[in-house]
């Protein structure tokens, strides 16, 4: 009975809560991030109630018009509004994006977590798999599949979501081989707990932490792999705005209104940067060398 006290302590503990806090707490520009990111979201949520303009209405007479009142950020080619492009855009870029990480974070942490704890061939096997599509750039092997598939929101999402599975089960496996070892993981096998409850209940917490800040950094990694594909032609298929698709039209067009390239590379930067911030910071918070609370 003694045995089983010990080991519910360190299980309900969830290592990630505290670690999140110390990086708002320490690291100012955490916060800033997490405001500037969810900020994005919520405009992009809310796009249908601030875009002034039908993003595929067109008016050829306004066509490649520079900044004014009707229209903040000017129009494209076919006279549609850009702000309106832009807003819709956020919201085909950030659904891609955020599914494809969150479906690379499920399949890669599972597979990191079943190499670690059970190792030999098992591990071996599942890290050379990773390892043959690790040799692959991200933006190369997204290219393959898309090509191979066919551009759709869909196969991007899929696209990217292979680029981002390797990582990901890199990172859940190296605390999986670390923690599997720790004496209360020996007491749950004393006690007879099976192998997916100490995987679930005493593993994951643990590795969540990992994860996370490592779904934070490629996020904003997917959203440019996102607009590479899409500006090379092999994103979502006109008239749907995305901003790399808008990017690209902007190129052809930068000559006459330089606000449609601008403007969505604008974006892009943001939404990187606000997330290199969170990630930066929740890296610092989980990292071994700065722990310690000073």
């Amino acid at each position: 009975m003694t045995d089983h006290v010990d080991v519910l302590p360190e299980a309900s503990r969830h290592p990630f809560i505290d670690q999140l806090q110390k990086a708002f707490r320490n690291n100012k520009l955490t916060g800033v991030g997490a405001v500037i990111f969810v900020l994005i979201i919520l405009v992009a949520i809310a796009a249908p109630l601030l875009a002034p303009h039908d993003p595929l209405q067109q008016h050829i007479i306004a066509r490649l018009k520079g900044p004014s009142a009707e229209y903040w950020f000017g129009t494209d080619a076919y006279g549609r509004d850009i702000l309106s492009r832009l807003l819709y855009g956020a919201r085909v870029s950030l659904v891609i994006s955020l599914t494809a990480i969150g479906l690379a974070m499920v399949i890669g942490s599972i597979i990191g977590i079943i190499a670690g704890y059970f190792g030999g061939m098992i591990d071996l096997a599942l890290m050379q798999v990773m390892d043959v599509l690790l040799a692959f750039p991200a933006l190369i092997l997204g290219l393959i599949v898309v090509a191979m598939l066919g551009p759709s929101m869909e196969n991007l999402i899929i696209a990217i979501a292979l680029t981002a599975i390797p990582p990901f089960a890199r990172t859940a496996r190296a605390p999986t081989i670390a923690v599997k070892e720790r004496d209360y993981i020996e007491a749950c096998r004393a006690l007879g707990f099976g192998h997916p409850r100490i995987i679930v209940r005493h593993i994951f917490p643990n590795v969540l932490s990992e994860v996370l800040v490592m779904g934070s950094l490629w996020l904003a990694t997917a959203i440019r792999v996102e607009a590479s594909l899409s500006f090379i032609g092999l994103g979502v298929k006109p008239p749907t705005a995305s901003w790399g698709g808008m990017i690209r039209e902007g190129f052809e067009n930068i000559l006459d209104n330089v606000w449609l390239s601008v403007c969505p590379s604008m974006a892009i930067l943001l939404v990187v940067f606000s997330l290199n911030l969170l990630g930066d910071g929740l890296r610092d918070a989980i990292d071994p060398k700065t722990r310690s609370d000073s």
